[in-house]
């Protein structure tokens, strides 16, 4: 039982990590497509001649929009520390480049020998090649996000379990990271032998699956967006998404970077979205997060008691908005997810079928984040060729408001289901705090000026976690702070975190704790983790 739920632990930990090189991809994919739009000669005209200095400047920029998708796997390798190192992550960071450098070195020395004997035609160029890459100037096989993701893994294990590793004297001048990086040289010999004989087998595998995929038209689309919404209570979701978002699950590279880079050919061609690219269906759950927000907001909004509407209203907008523009539904969705899970079930069920249905009219592309995401990188450049397919996701986007805002409000008035503003007791507070009410908090309080309100937050949180002693390890996702606490019983109730903390809610599983921050968690985990070690 314990093996398990510590697999599940590391799990949701991985998952949460996952968040920190992901939030960079909106503002990159935003500029690529304001770039692309203003270079496409359909829209701009004679202003955007490829020997005009418009069209000049906007490609500068559109190169440094690059900048992350053609580096994602480094861009993973450094980021996944950050969360998942227990101590020193600066040290991490370097480990896992390091030791993801001398991984590709290992297959490269590997393959330029014993190519043939590993079914690998090492001599051909990487541009004409299928399954190679070349990676901060190393010849190596494409291993893609995958490889990144596992190696990092490894030297993230060996930092935390080694890096405070007492040598004898004599060879106190290799403790630390050195010891760290000495370990990895030896570890990724036998991985990066059993990758050169293993990955061209998978990459075999990940071929027939693209075509699987490319056609199996509606129900695989369904099923995908089915998991990647219904597993976000447990952090899976990462697992299904990465390797169709930035991985080689339909095109090398991913879908994101692939259809960000054919924007201008598909603006220039007015034939079907989903003939040109019939893989592109897997990327669609923005819709979700945009229309099917509404839709259960305005339920909410209508079943709460007439005089907790304006309080329900108010927590209800921000955090709407927050989905629909920023792409970030947690503080909506874990509005109710913990009170009625059912219904969780309802929307990932309603969001599956909505973009299927959507796919069903032409929709691809890169659609999987917020409103200002999805309208650079798809309506913008390509409306004018393809209105009718932008068209078609509106009017089934309205249909699907209607139906989760009548399913829903008739489910919360028939089960009488305890949604914000309908809760027994009239004097429970019913609010998602806002910056507002922390401040006002704050001001309530006799702290100095000095004392920011994440420090205010991180004294409240480990406080109500039982103290310094009873925490084992903390990270975060996108808006959760999530902590392992040696007993759970020392965790304070969920009103604590509420009122003193601001926090949104508290998610307690055994000895796994979330505690429900909003989008600031990044900076209350590192006034966490600077009190944690003051303490240690």
């Amino acid at each position: 039982m314990n093996i398990g739920r510590n697999i599940g632990n590391a799990i949701r930990r991985f998952g949460g990590a996952m968040i920190v090189p992901v939030l960079l991809f909106p503002f990159f994919g935003i500029i690529i497509g304001i770039a692309t739009l203003f270079k496409n000669e359909a829209i701009m005209g004679g202003l955007a001649n490829p020997d005009g200095i418009w069209f000049q400047i906007w490609s500068l920029i559109e190169n440094g929009g690059w900048t992350v998708f053609e580096n994602i796997e480094l861009i993973f390798v450094i980021g996944l520390p950050i969360s998942l190192a227990k101590k020193s992550a600066g040290h991490a960071v370097m480990s896992s480049v390091v030791t993801y450098m001398m991984f590709n070195y290992f297959i490269n020395g590997i393959l330029t020998t014993w190519g043939p004997t590993f079914g690998v035609n090492f001599k051909e160029n990487v541009d004409d090649a299928t399954g190679l890459t070349e990676l901060v100037g190393i010849k190596t096989l494409d291993t893609n996000i995958i490889g990144a993701l596992i190696i990092s893994g490894v030297a993230i294990w060996l930092h935390n379990r080694y890096y405070d590793k007492k040598l004898p004297e004599s060879l106190g001048i290799f403790q630390g990271s050195p010891f760290v990086v000495m370990l990895a040289f030896f570890c990724m010999i036998p991985i990066a032998f059993l990758t050169s004989w293993g990955w061209p087998i998978v990459q075999g595998w990940i071929a027939s699956l693209q075509v699987f995929l490319a056609t199996s038209s509606y129900i695989g689309v369904w099923l995908f967006h089915f998991l990647e919404r219904i597993l976000i209570p447990t952090g899976l979701h990462h697992f299904i998404y990465t390797p169709f978002e930035y991985g080689p699950a339909v095109v090398d590279g991913g879908i994101k970077s692939y259809w960000i880079s054919h924007l201008t050919e598909y603006s220039e061609t007015t034939k079907s979205l989903k003939d040109i690219f019939p893989g592109g269906g897997f990327l669609l759950q923005g819709n979700t997060k945009i229309f099917g927000s509404i839709g259960i907001a305005l339920a909410i909004y209508s079943t709460a008691k007439p005089h907790k509407k304006k309080e329900v209203g108010a927590l209800l907008l921000a955090a709407t908005l927050t989905a629909v523009f920023a792409g970030i539904t947690e503080p909506l969705e874990f509005t109710f997810i913990f009170i009625a899970p059912f219904l969780f079930l309802i929307h990932a069920v309603l969001g599956a079928t909505m973009v299927t249905i959507m796919h069903a009219f032409g929709l691809v592309g890169n659609l999987g984040g917020g409103f200002i995401e999805i309208a650079a990188t798809n309506w913008i450049p390509l409306f004018g060729s393809h209105w009718g397919t932008y068209l078609a996701q509106f009017i089934i986007g309205i249909i699907f408001i209607f139906i989760y805002y009548y399913l829903f409000r008739f489910i919360i008035l028939k089960f009488d289901i305890p949604m914000p503003g309908r809760e027994k007791d009239d004097n429970k507070d019913t609010k998602l705090y806002t910056k507002k009410d922390y401040r006002e908090n704050k001001k309530q309080s006799s702290l100095s000026d000095s004392y920011s309100e994440y420090q205010m937050k991180a004294d409240v949180y480990i406080e109500g976690l039982g103290g310094a002693d009873n925490i084992v390890d903390v990270t975060n996702c996108a808006t959760r702070l999530r902590v392992t606490v040696n007993d759970p019983e020392q965790v304070a109730a969920d009103n604590y975190f509420k009122s003193k903390g601001g926090a949104h809610g508290l998610v307690k599983s055994g000895k796994n704790v979330q505690v429900i921050v909003g989008l600031s968690v990044s900076q209350v985990r590192e006034e966490v983790e600077q009190i944690l070690n003051k303490s240690s």
